[in-house]
């Protein structure tokens, strides 16, 4: 514990002295798609982890973060069952279709078109899909907990304690 109040001091005495400047990004600043017309690639499903039928995923990348900390795609899927492994946090929302979730704890729920969800990385959830799934996705690459513990006191700093939406 000493040693995360150390750290957190560290980078808020950084955050007070040294001038913060935002470089312009290297790369395209702005990406836009019709999401129908997305190329789309087959993203195969772990064959350990389909419990029935022969889901068939594909994937379409839309953007990536310039950090390659986030990245956004257009994903579809046909009927199955399945057991999905989130390696990073996603935030999905239903383009098409629908989808049967079961997370770990047991919560259960249908996602159909228009609905948003959160899976935080590392977690698995138990996808069924009766017909057809489209959703596009948000993914973020989670900061180690030190690191975000930094982060955070920064912005505050920087922000006078008010934490905003994109903080």
């Amino acid at each position: 514990m000493a040693w995360k109040m150390m750290l957190a001091s560290a980078v808020a005495m950084a955050a007070r002295t040294v001038p913060y400047a935002v470089a312009k990004p290297v790369g395209k600043s702005f990406v836009a798609h019709a999401s129908d017309l997305l190329p789309m690639k087959p993203s195969p499903i772990n064959p350990d982890w389909i419990v029935s039928g022969n889901p068939e995923a594909r994937t379409g990348e839309h953007s990536r973060g310039h950090d390659e900390a986030s990245l956004t795609a257009i994903w579809d899927c046909t009927a199955g069952e399945f057991r999905w492994r989130f390696g990073w946090d996603e935030t999905v929302m239903i383009l098409e279709g629908e989808v049967h979730i079961t997370a770990e704890d047991g919560t259960e729920r249908t996602l159909s078109v228009g609905d948003v969800a959160f899976f935080a990385g590392g977690t698995w959830a138990s996808w069924r899909v009766d017909n057809y799934v489209r959703k596009v996705a948000f993914l973020r690459k989670p900061f180690p907990k030190p690191l975000a513990i930094a982060y955070r006191l920064r912005n505050m700093l920087r922000n006078g304690g008010n934490q905003g939406i994109a903080a």
